[in-house]
């Protein structure tokens, strides 16, 4: 349940990286109304970004599970950071960076709610 759901490229005035939204679902155990949401933004959570030599940057998701970090063009995982418990998939995504653009990304966490 998660990975790297839009790899959408925009110009950006402020150089290249990584944009976009970061939800998370099941918020609830057990059988889901047909009305209810099944997920929401993940907020104020800090992410590592990788590459293949390591940690090259981190962020942290709004209120609104936004986030936006400037990187230079290359290939990159990001995954919650700190993270101590076994439950739940926070990442790896994945993301392609290129010169001049923000990759647009909408990644899907898993809670581990069953």
């Amino acid at each position: 349940m998660g990975g790297l759901v839009s790899a959408e490229q925009t110009p950006s005035a402020t150089g290249s990286g990584i944009e976009g939204v970061i939800s998370i679902s099941p918020i609830k155990a057990g059988p889901v109304r047909a009305d209810a949401p099944v997920s929401k933004p993940l907020p104020n959570a800090t992410f590592a970004v990788e590459n293949q030599s390591g940690e090259v940057a981190s962020f942290t998701t709004d209120n609104e599970g936004r986030f936006r970090v400037a990187l230079p063009p290359g290939h990159y995982k990001v995954s919650l950071k700190g993270r101590t418990s076994s439950i739940g998939r926070y990442g790896p995504f994945e993301a392609e960076v290129t010169a001049g653009r923000m990759t647009k990304v909408e990644w899907q966490c898993d809670s581990g709610i069953r």
